[in-house]
């Protein structure tokens, strides 16, 4: 395993997994965090560099580095938000490669590797019969939500920089589920669900996957010997409609399962009727007209290449849900503590 790893976003949910089972793993480990006393990283043996992604430290954080792993992101999917998402996404991604650069020059010497954390939102869709893979092109119809544009123009930051030299890879992972989602982020479905707001689902579906699985792929490409320079790989497992995905998360929360889907042409109509609250100054929530157009989406993808060639043995879902839910409950997510 490389000696020291340096990583952006170790609050969220997949940088604090990762930055738990590098140290778990015995390696040195050096984190940018907004404030120095977060209890995601209590109590872990971490090196700390206080800073914005945008504007700090960053030659700092990743001098001496051996690999550097750019999990930070502004998430939210929602129609406001986009000069935050472009000056975090885009201008913190690229600022991170210059970072590395003025670090460690092309033809200097050895190199640290970096791994770009993108998404499956920055590719383009399949079916569920043919679903998209790394090679899949976004079409322009898909675009249009700021997370997801921010997220396509940060991997073509790091494209660009691949091409002046720097030694990177592109992981894609899809939609996770796992502990030591504080936030919560993606863990907010499954309270959702818990909290018995989960009867109808809507008409899409999405890859879920459990969070260490994707821990697992970004320590395998790690390896240049595994995932050459340039390379990108979807980390995921298993597709889902929603329907199918929250029936199984109600399973292991202990509710009623969904009573139907919701027919497409009641959720476009409810994504319309959506845009009224910011008309009069009402913030935008969770359920937006973003969010709900996206919940239709055909996201389905194909995590073969990452299994067959990294070697991952994705962890069965309901593992990963039931892992999730136990440690909601542990830290009183859920509003009750196991005895």
């Amino acid at each position: 395993m490389a000696k020291l790893w340096a990583v952006t976003g170790a609050t969220g949910l997949l940088g604090n997994n990762l930055v738990r089972q590098l140290c778990a793993d015995g390696a040195r480990v050096r984190v940018l965090v907004r404030g120095a006393v977060r209890r995601e990283i209590a109590g872990l043996p971490v090196e700390v560099v206080v800073g914005e992604l945008e504007s700090g430290p960053l030659r700092t954080l990743v001098a001496g580095a051996d690999v550097v792993v750019h999990a930070a992101a502004s998430v939210k999917v929602g129609v406001t938000g986009r000069e935050a998402m472009e000056r975090v996404n885009v201008g913190g991604t690229q600022a991170l490669c210059d970072a590395m650069r003025a670090v460690f020059p092309s033809g200097a010497g050895p190199q640290a590797r970096l791994i770009q954390v993108s998404s499956v939102d920055a590719l383009g869709l399949g079916t569920r019969e043919r679903p998209a893979t790394e090679e899949t092109a976004p079409r322009p119809e898909e675009g249009g939500v700021p997370y997801v544009d921010t997220k396509r123009a940060a991997d073509r930051v790091v494209r660009s920089a691949i091409a002046d030299g720097l030694d990177a890879v592109i992981v894609h992972p899809t939609y996770m589920i796992g502990p030591y989602d504080w936030g919560p982020s993606s863990g907010k479905m499954l309270l959702e669900i818990a909290r018995g707001k989960g009867l109808i689902a809507p008409r899409g579906g999405n890859n879920f996957v459990d969070v260490r699985d994707v821990v697992a792929g970004i320590l395998r490409v790690a390896d240049p010997k595994l995932a050459p320079r340039g390379s990108a790989w979807i980390l995921g497992n298993e597709n889902l409609s929603y329907v199918e995905a929250w029936t199984r998360m109600a399973k292991v929360v202990g509710v009623r399962p969904p009573l139907a889907e919701t027919p497409r042409w009641l959720g476009l109509a409810v994504a319309t009727m959506l845009h009224a609250p910011r008309l009069i100054g009402i913030p935008e929530g969770d359920i937006n007209p973003a969010s709900t157009r996206m919940s239709f989406l055909p996201h389905y993808f194909d995590p073969s290449k990452a299994e067959r060639l990294l070697g991952i043995a994705p962890t069965p879902l309901d593992v990963a849900f039931a892992d999730a839910w136990a440690w909601f409950q542990a830290h009183g997510y859920t509003g009750v503590r196991p005895t």
